[in-house]
């Protein structure tokens, strides 16, 4: 009997035990399943939220409140919910069905939230925490890249819970997505390429008009430089490249420059309507209230440097609704008196307007996130630019038209001044042929380490293996991986970790001039060497020699040798071979990681071939 009994007690204690675990998730939201076959997973449609209007809640009782089923889904899958206070905070679990596929990348597209928290929850009970925002340093970022994001480890079959906290004073956009490294590599790419693009343009406008102003000293293109540049610093700004490239390390600066790059882009906008539509002569009355908004974005730019971001933002993004339907109305008075460069430059505002609204009624929490609300800025300022470049010309030709009786008599002086002013157009595009010479170098070079960056190195890479009939020669590829890094940065600080990236780039550098060989950086701590011509013997061999040469150096910061060391992984393609740029990286990988597993500062040899 006593079996039986003992039996009984076992099932009616596991029993239990599920009950009491259904019941603490029994108000939670249904697990996210990443299912096989996808990349990305937009969290939206699936997370949950709870404004913490006093933003006082600790983590526990969060996790408490999701648990008991007191978080909302967004309404209507809309993450923008407009300028609030307290903190948000965000749940949903998740659970990876991707057997191979256990590490994910959290994306914010928003570049403007102050503070956010991650934490992770697993099934063990620990909590995870990362924290992201333009109020921490850009440099802290898991990767480098204008929107905030975390890791995210996601074990297959298990639950994790996610739970992020987002307290901001811009306007609350929280549209969050999941992705793996390799979807995430694809975003960048694409956001690189639609983000040069509208940039090449603006430079590209900004150059041309430059050289017209020079040439023609008319005060209208002076006005339409500083409105275009004002207005790509805006964008520069709203899409966090600002805090990128500009001001990484200043929580101060990322708040302020919103409103003061608004505010000067709204001066830039209105002078430059004042002048191409002649509002002194023309329009005396337009022309003093112009002035008066000038003078009262001039105030709010300058008052910007105190005023709470909460406060100067909000009233900078209406601000500029008014200054665009004032220029407007500026533009359909000038028609009705029959000047006809307003026409095309009322079309051109009017594009301008209709994204700027999409954009400001998104920022408020009016319009959902969508691509015309999110890009519609960019497409209508593209289009603005574009058509306000043709309308200055039109007007420098009606002008013209006018004055054709003083062009005739005066036509030897203007040949002769053209002819110099031809010769400087010229000097000034092949300066800028050679400074597109130089940036395209510098695109191909990491700003750090001077190596060759990874994006030059996958073109390099592809180009060797996809010649007709496979690379003609042997080829190495040697993946390195400095060890120890992250407790180099946490014992010296970061500016240490420079110095030690420094140092194996060199003797990568050397390695690659020595061995007529190819060397970049490929992210954080890791590097890699091309050797054509190398079999698997010569590509060990230079990689022994590698690996003691890095060892050997000691990096000296503040008086203190920091000691070196560096596994890798090498993989070799015989002559002829075709390979996969990918399966080959992925090979000299596992080979590099099975080289931190024997206990790094080690050279290991993929086992198999691709």
């Amino acid at each position: 009997m006593t079996k039986p009994v003992l039996g009984w007690l076992l099932t009616a204690w596991l029993l239990l035990g599920q009950l009491l675990s259904a019941s603490a998730h029994a108000g939670a939201p249904p697990p996210l399943r990443l299912m096989p076959g996808d990349a990305s997973f937009p969290l939206s449609p699936h997370i949950t939220y709870w404004h913490d209007i006093h933003a006082n809640a600790s983590v526990d009782q969060a996790l408490a409140r999701a648990e008991a089923g007191d978080f909302m889904p967004l309404p209507d899958g809309n993450p923008a919910f407009g300028f609030q206070t307290g903190a948000y905070w965000f749940y949903l679990p998740i659970e990876n069905q991707q057997t191979d596929e256990p590490r994910w990348l959290l994306v914010q597209e928003y570049a403007l939230s102050d503070t956010l928290d991650l934490y992770l929850r697993y099934p063990d009970g620990h909590i995870e925490h990362q924290s992201g925002g333009d109020h921490i340093p850009f440099e802290d970022r898991f990767i480098r890249y204008r929107h905030p994001n975390f890791r995210v480890d996601l074990p297959p079959h298990q639950r994790v819970e996610l739970l992020l906290r987002v307290q901001s004073q811009s306007s609350m956009q929280v549209p969050l997505v999941l992705f793996s490294p390799k979807a995430f590599a694809e975003l960048m790419r694409d956001a690189q390429f639609f983000n040069g693009l509208y940039y090449g343009i603006v430079l590209a406008l900004l150059c041309y008009n430059l050289v017209l102003w020079l040439t023609l000293r008319d005060p209208s293109y002076f006005w339409y430089l500083l409105h275009t540049a004002a207005f790509g610093l805006v964008l520069f700004t709203l899409n966090g490249y600002g805090f990128e490239y500009l001001w990484p390390n200043s929580a101060w600066l990322a708040d302020v420059s919103v409103p003061l790059s608004i505010c000067l882009a709204l001066i830039g906008m209105q002078l430059f309507s004042r002048s191409f539509l002649d509002l002194p002569q023309r329009w005396p009355a337009g022309n003093l209230t112009c002035l008066l908004l000038v003078g009262f974005f001039a105030v709010l730019g300058i008052a910007s440097l105190w005023l709470p971001y909460e406060v100067a933002t909000p009233i900078a993004s209406r601000a500029v609704l008014v200054g665009i339907v004032w220029i407007i109305t500026a533009s359909l008075v000038m028609i009705r008196r029959g000047y006809k460069p307003a026409r095309l430059f009322l079309l051109a505002w009017a594009l301008f307007l209709a994204g700027v609204t999409a954009f400001t009624l998104l920022a408020f929490g009016v319009l959902p996130q969508n691509f015309w609300t999110q890009y519609g800025v960019q497409i209508g300022s593209a289009l603005e630019l574009l058509l306000l470049s043709l309308a200055l010309g039109n007007r420098y030709a009606s002008l013209r038209e006018e004055n054709i009786r003083i062009v005739q008599q005066a036509n030897e002086k203007l040949e002769r001044g053209l002819i110099d002013r031809t010769r400087e157009l010229r000097t000034t595009l092949a300066q800028l042929g050679e400074a597109n010479v130089q940036l395209r170098e510098y695109s191909r070079r990491d700003p750090l380490t001077g190596l060759f960056n990874r994006r030059y190195f996958h073109e390099a890479l592809n180009e060797a293996l996809t010649a007709p009939g496979g690379p003609q020669r042997p080829l190495a590829l040697l993946l390195l991986d400095l060890d120890h890094f992250k407790a180099i940065n946490d014992q010296y600080g970061h500016l240490a970790g420079d110095d030690c990236l420094l140092a194996a780039a060199r003797c990568l550098d050397e390695a690659a001039q020595r061995h007529d060989g190819l060397a970049a950086r490929f992210g954080g701590e890791e590097f890699v060497l091309v050797l054509p011509g190398a079999d698997a013997q010569t590509a060990l061999r230079v990689a022994e020699a590698l690996r003691q040469r890095i060892q050997t150096s000691r990096v000296e910061y503040r008086g203190t040798l920091i000691p070196l060391s560096t596994s890798i992984g090498v993989h070799t393609i015989a002559a002829g071979q075709h390979a996969v740029p990918e399966d080959v990286i992925r090979l000299a990988d596992e080979a590099l990681y099975r080289a931190k597993r024997d206990g790094r500062n080690c050279v290991r040899h993929s086992l198999s071939s691709v």
